[in-house]
């Protein structure tokens, strides 16, 4: 079994940041969806976007 998760794209393009409402994009290289309205980074754990403000990565 393949260590590699698939993400679903459509399942991303619908996500919006929970803080700000503000579309989000998709850094494949770090497995993260960016808001860049929030300036923040949430992580996708085993192909789940986990988007929770407490679990989201400051952007720098």
């Amino acid at each position: 079994m393949s260590d590699q998760v698939v993400v679903d794209r459509r399942m991303l393009e619908a996500l919006v940041c929970p803080v700000t409402q503000a579309v989000l994009s998709y850094d494949a290289e770090r497995k993260e969806l960016v808001s860049k309205a929030a300036n923040l980074a949430f992580p996708v754990r085993d192909g789940i976007p986990i988007m929770l403000v407490s679990e989201a990565r400051a952007l720098e």
